[in-house]
Order: structure tokens, then sequence, then C-alpha cells
């Protein structure tokens, strides 16, 4: 199925890693130009070594830029419109997770949380929204958790803070609407980076990846029995930034493996 991105534009904040490095070697192989960004350098200049060397470097933009500086992503952004003269879809990843309750959060933390997970969907879109709307099929897609509908106690924070970056998705995919269309992903379990080193940290240090990964897929009630991958979200923003996805906007698609207990 041709999804319609050749010769288009993807940008993906928290590109360096896990979902977003693999979303990126996906507009990629679709023959879409790419640029990625995120705060390590060192691990950014990797990704886009790798990418280069598969995909031509003419294709792949990488810049270190933290989403929460408004002046350094402006720049990043007026890099990207200069090399490729506009912008089609915008595929926000940056952030991850808090693991505290409410007796553990403190005032410093609820900041420090809720302006990661507004800003780093509020920087980029204001970057490149009129980009965006220029391009004739804009598309904006944020990766958000299944914790914005399905909230855990212990990540109170990022729960709360999720669900209201829904909401504000919600709000532009109407005010953007018809020249940008706006949806996000609800990710459940899917392996990372903060998978990887709880692992690395498990009580038995003798049990295996597998083991310890179905182990945790069993004990969150996982249907599917197993955590995500990475390219399994990333075929999905892929889609959803594409012409195939026009008629979608306003919409949320769960990749959880079933995780999800609400209607």
């Amino acid at each position: 199925m041709d999804l319609g991105l050749h010769g288009k534009t993807a940008v993906i904040t928290g590109g360096s890693s896990g979902i977003g490095l693999a979303a990126a070697r996906k507009f990629l192989a679709e023959g879409a130009n790419v640029a990625i960004c995120a705060r390590g350098a060192e691990r950014l200049t990797a990704a886009r070594d790798a990418l280069a060397a598969e995909f031509g470097a003419e294709h792949v933009i990488a810049e270190a830029v933290s989403v929460l500086d408004a002046t350094a992503f402006d720049g990043f952004a007026g890099h990207v419109l200069d090399r490729f003269g506009g912008v089609d879809a915008l595929v926000n990843n940056a952030g991850q997770g808090r693991v505290s309750t409410f007796a553990e959060t403190t005032d410093d933390a609820w900041r420090e949380e809720l302006e990661l997970k507004y800003f780093s969907q509020i920087v980029p879109i204001r970057a490149f929204s009129e980009a965006l709307k220029d391009s004739g099929q804009g598309a904006i897609m944020a990766v958000n958790s299944l914790l914005a509908y399905q909230p855990e106690p212990h990540m109170v924070c990022t729960s709360s803070a999720r669900a209201g970056v829904q909401n504000l998705l919600k709000s532009l995919s109407v005010e953007f609407a018809p020249e940008v269309r706006v949806n996000s992903i609800l990710v459940g379990l899917v392996d990372s980076g903060q998978w990887q080193r709880r692992f690395a940290a498990r009580a038995d240090q003798n049990q295996s990846r597998e083991a310890w990964y179905a182990d945790l897929a069993s004990k969150k009630n996982i249907p599917l029995g197993r955590l995500g991958e990475p390219e399994e979200a990333a075929r999905a923003l892929v889609f959803l930034a594409s012409p195939a996805a026009s008629y979608i906007t306003g919409a949320h698609l769960e990749i959880s493996g079933g995780l999800s207990r609400f209607v």
C-alpha cells in the first residue's frame, strides 16, 4: 500500500531512540525526508549516522535541542524549512513518565511534569503550525499514554498531565481543521529505555530478558501476553501522518496489546 509520503517531510521530537527512531525509519522507508531532534547529542548523532547510512544523508537532519527551549526550537524549525522547504508531518514524542504517588510528588515535581507534557506539544506545534497549514495535508501526531484514560496511582502526576494533553489535542483538532489533522496514539507497555533500565535493575539477575518481560506482561494482564515493540507504534504514527488517514482527525489509536479497560 502506497501511503503517499514520498517526497514529504516529517519532524520527530525524541527521535534518537525508541518509538521516535522507529518512526523515523518508517517515514524514510516510505520515501519521506526526516528531521529528528532530542536533547542528548551523542545518541542523536548515532541515530543520524545510522539513518543516513541506510537511507541517504540528504534525507536526514538531526539537531540536539530541547522541546522546552522555544528559542532554540524555533532555530531548529528554521533549519528544517531551509533544508527541505516545508513540513508535512509533526510527531511529538519527547518525554517520559514519572513514577510517584500523590503523597510523594512535590510541588516542583508537579510543575516540572506539567511543563514537560504540555510544552513538549506546544513548542513544536507553534514552531511548525504555519508550515503544516501550508502543506495542504499537514498532520500532527502525538505519542501519548494509555494513562491519559486509565490512570495509575503510582504515576499520578504523569497520568494527570497525559489526560490534559489529550484534551489539548482534541481542541487543536477542531481549531486547526481543515488544514491540519491532529491525532494521537495511546501506548501501553512498549519496550523502551525505561523498561530496559528496570530490567537491568531486576531483583533476580539470573532471569532472562524474555522471561522478565513475559512475567511483566502477565502481572499487567496484557491480553496479547507481551510488551509492544517500538516499530508497532511507529507504523500507526506513519499511517496517521499519511493521506491514507485523510478523514481521521481528533482521534486516538491504542497501541496497548489490549491493556485498556475503558470503553
